[in-house]
C-alpha cells in the first residue's frame, strides 16, 4: 500500500502577484507579498461570505421578498477585500449602488444587511434605504445617482486634510461612471488641492448592458486622470488589490495627493436583478470567467499549494460560512418594519413631534391597512 503523506500547514507563505500597469509612476507596488496563515483564512471566510450573501438575496428577490433596486456583487469580491485589508482606522469609503460587499466589510453583520434589503426596522439604515443606501461608521454608502459619489469623496479628502487626519478617503465608482463630467471636475479638485483621495474604477466591463469599449474612447482608465498617477490592477487577485491599496495609501499619505486605480474585474450577474445579463454578452462568457478566473477558487486554489490551510478546511469554512447566512436570512424575516410615524425621520429638522408641510400633517394621509 502506498505511503499518504500528510500535508504540514505553515504558518505564512509568500506568493508572486499579478503584473501591474502603471501610469507617471516611477515606482510600482511589490512583486511579492507575504500572507499570513490567519490574514488568509480571514480573507476567504470574507470573500465566501460576500458571494454566499448575494447568492441569498438573489433568492430572495426572486421570491419577492426583495423589491426594487438591488445590485449584486458576486465575481468582483477581491476587490473589496483587498482594499479593506490595507485600509488604517479612520479610513473612509464611498461607493455607488453595488455596495453589499462594502457595507459588509466595514462591519455591518449580514443579517442586517438582510434586514435592510427586507424593508425592516433592525437594518442597518432602519429599513428605508434598501439596497443602494446602505451606510455604517467611516463608509458613506451606497449612491444612487451614477458617478454622483466621486465629488462627495473628494470632500471627504479635502475634510481629512483640513483637520491633518492621517487617513485617505478611498472613492469608488464603476466603468460606466467613469464618463461623467463630474468625475473629472473631482480630478482636478483633489490634485489642485493634493488631498488623499483614492479614486478607484471597478472595470467590470459592463455599464448596464453597455461593453466598456461601445462607451469609452480610452478604456484605460487608470491613464485618465491626466495629471493624477494611475495603476491598472488586477482586480480578480486578492493579493494584488491589497498590495496595490497599500501602495496608494502609503502614496496619499506622503502628501503627494490623489492616485487613480483601475481594478479589472467581472460581475457574473446581470447590471441589477431585473437584467438577466444574457442580451449583451453570452452565457460562455460568464461562464469561462466563473471556471478560470473566479476570485475564491483563485485564492483558495494558490493558499492550499502554498499550505496555508488544506482543502478539508476550506470545505468546512465554506459549509459554516453558508449556514450562517442562510440562518441570518431566515432569521431576519420576522423582524419589525418601520412604523409609520418614523417614515419622516431624518428628513426635517423639526419632524417629528412638530411637523408639518405647508400647514398639513402627511401622518392624516397614511392609514395603516
Amino acid at each position: 500500500m502506498p505511503r499518504k503523506f500528510l500535508s504540514t500547514v505553515v504558518p505564512s507563505a509568500t506568493f508572486n502577484l499579478e503584473e501591474y500597469k502603471s501610469f507617471k509612476l516611477d515606482s510600482l507596488p511589490p512583486a511579492q507579498t507575504l500572507c499570513s496563515r490567519e490574514d488568509a483564512l480571514a480573507y476567504l471566510e470574507t470573500l465566501q461570505r460576500i458571494r454566499r450573501m448575494e447568492t441569498a438575496c438573489s433568492n430572495m428577490y426572486k421570491e419577492k421578498k426583495i423589491r426594487g433596486f438591488c445590485h449584486l456583487y458576486s465575481g468582483q469580491e477581491a476587490v473589496v477585500v483587498g482594499i479593506e485589508a490595507a485600509l488604517k482606522p479612520g479610513d473612509t469609503i464611498i461607493t455607488a449602488y453595488r455596495c453589499h460587499g462594502f457595507t459588509h466589510t466595514r462591519g455591518v453583520s449580514v443579517k442586517s444587511i438582510f434586514a435592510e434589503l427586507l424593508g425592516r426596522k433592525t437594518g442597518c439604515s432602519a429599513g428605508v434605504g434598501g439596497s443602494m443606501h446602505l451606510y455604517h461608521k467611516d463608509f458613506y454608502g451606497g449612491n444612487g445617482i451614477v458617478g454622483a459619489q466621486v465629488p462627495l469623496g473628494v470632500g471627504i479628502g479635502l475634510r481629512m486634510k483640513y483637520r491633518g487626519d492621517p487617513n485617505i478617503s478611498v472613492t469608488l465608482y464603476g466603468d460606466g461612471a467613469a464618463n461623467q463630467g463630474q468625475v473629472f471636475e473631482a480630478y482636478n479638485m483633489a490634485k489642485l488641492w493634493n488631498l488623499p483621495v483614492v479614486f478607484i474604477c471597478e472595470n467590470n466591463k459592463y455599464g448596464m448592458g453597455t461593453a466598456a469599449n461601445r462607451a469609452s474612447a480610452n478604456t484605460a482608465y487608470y491613464t485618465r486622470g491626466d495629471y493624477i498617477p494611475g495603476l491598472w490592477v488586477d482586480g480578480m487577485d486578492v493579493l494584488t488589490v491589497r498590495e496595490a491599496m497599500r501602495f496608494a495609501r502609503d502614496w496619499c499619505m506622503s502628501g503627494k495627493g490623489p492616485l487613480l486605480l483601475e481594478t479589472e474585474t467581472y460581475r457574473y450577474h446581470g447590471h441589477s436583478m431585473s437584467d438577466p445579463g444574457t442580451s449583451y454578452r453570452t452565457r460562455e462568457e460568464v461562464q469561462s470567467v466563473r471556471s478560470g478566473r473566479d476570485p475564491i477558487l483563485l485564492f483558495q486554489k494558490r493558499c492550499i499549494e502554498a499550505n496555508l490551510f488544506t482543502q478539508d478546511e476550506a470545505k468546512n469554512l465554506e459549509k459554516r460560512v453558508r449556514q450562517e447566512v442562510e440562518k441570518d436570512a431566515e432569521d431576519c424575516m420576522n423582524d419589525p418594519e418601520p412604523d409609520l410615524d418614523d417614515r419622516f425621520l431624518h428628513v426635517y429638522s423639526k419632524a417629528p413631534p412638530q411637523f408639518e408641510v405647508r400647514g398639513c400633517d402627511p401622518l392624516t394621509y397614511f392609514k395603516p391597512n
